[in-house]
């Protein structure tokens, strides 16, 4: 349902009234002050019209105020030029009724002396309404002024809470995206190897690597995509997949498992070495003839998490067999949406060959 347009003002209600009230009982005080360094006659009177005045000043003031609601939906500069408008008939109000108050209504309660009574009379009526119209209008500007600033700023911040907004949302979608990219490569990579063990008659070893993989999936598919996991589920979440991964090549794979048990609690985003192992088997074990060991390891120095996921295949003959870097490159946008500058990833190949990458990231053990 679409919300009326004035159902929620930029500019708290109450916020509005009590700078209204503010600015008419400073209004009062200065005036009064003043009468009093002068010594003016009849100070207890002119202090009861000046209560009238006062509380006419509010009234028309809050008028004023209602009015310029009706153009919280409008630009800048339209509001200005509505306040501006709208000060003209308030300022004109309030120097009538201050006439009023104190030139038409018992005038000889306030200016007991005759001669000063007289030469009061000789004003034209006009010019006294104009000239303290002159100086409401001030006053209201003033005020209006005053609104429009933090109206201006409520809709500044409003707009800095809907970008923030947007980009914890854009954040949060790209990192859904990011996460939800490794599943179908996995998935894809195991249904080859199972489709293998089909074709080769090894129904045993087929079975076994279906259970791993939905274990896999019933795991890695309860949480949500943008929680973090300790590196416990982490670590054995890949066991897991290694164990599929090993039904293909029982001579071929070796796994080392090298994380201390003070580190285990520690969060990172969940599946972030999926594309790292897999990228192992892919470039390692899968190319090798020989026993290939991928190990994982990780290390807490100074609140910082180190984890190398390493290989020792055999030496990438051509820059055609290195692959697309779609892995690492899923891993490196995850770690900068996640934690920004915070974290980084790198990789390099040792000169004996295989293949080394280096995961920095915040030690965290409170969000997971």
């Amino acid at each position: 349902m679409l919300a009326t347009r004035h159902a929620r003002p930029r500019v708290d209600q109450q916020v509005a009234l009590l700078s209204i009230l503010g600015f008419w009982l400073f209004y009062m005080i200065i005036v009064t002050l003043r009468a009093a360094v002068l010594d003016f006659p009849a100070q207890e009177e002119l202090v009861i019209r000046r209560v009238a005045v006062t509380v006419f000043g509010i009234v028309t003031n809050v008028a004023l105020y209602l009015g310029l609601r009706w153009f919280e939906d409008k630009p800048l500069t339209p509001r200005i030029i509505a306040a501006c408008i709208g000060a003209i008939p308030a300022a004109l109000a309030i120097s009538s009724f201050n006439y009023f108050a104190f030139n038409v209504y018992d005038p000889i309660s306030v200016f007991e002396d005759s001669e000063l009574r007289e030469k009061i009379a000789e004003i034209d009526p006009l010019a006294i309404v104009l000239e303290f119209a002159i100086s409401s209008y001030y006053f209201l500007m003033s005020w209006a002024m005053l609104y429009l600033a933090l109206s201006y700023a409520s809709e500044v911040r409003a707009a800095e809470r809907r970008a923030a907004r947007f980009a914890q949302a854009a954040q949060q979608a790209e990192l859904r995206s990011l996460r939800y990219q490794v599943n179908p490569h996995f998935l894809f990579n195991t249904l080859n190897s199972l489709s293998t063990l089909v074709l080769r008659n090894r129904p045993e070893e087929a079975e076994s690597m279906i259970m791993n993989l939905s274990t896999f999936y019933r795991t890695s598919l309860t949480g949500d995509p943008l929680d973090d996991v300790p590196l416990a589920d982490e670590v054995q979440l890949q066991q897991l997949y290694l164990a599929i991964e090993a039904v293909r090549f029982p001579d071929r794979l070796k796994i080392e498992i090298d994380v201390p048990d003070a580190v285990m609690s520690c969060c990172v985003p969940g599946l972030i070495l999926q594309p790292l192992v897999e990228n192992a088997i892919k470039y390692g074990v899968a190319r090798a003839t020989r026993p290939v060991t991928i190990r994982i390891t990780a290390r807490e120095v100074d609140d910082v998490l180190n984890i190398i996921v390493s290989d020792d295949g055999d030496v990438i003959p051509s820059d055609q067999d290195k692959g697309s870097g779609i892995g690492l490159a899923n891993v490196r946008d995850r770690l900068d949406a996640r934690y920004g500058s915070a974290a980084r990833i790198e990789w390099h190949v040792p000169f004996e060959g295989g293949f080394v990458v280096d995961l920095t990231l915040p030690a965290v053990r409170h969000d997971c």
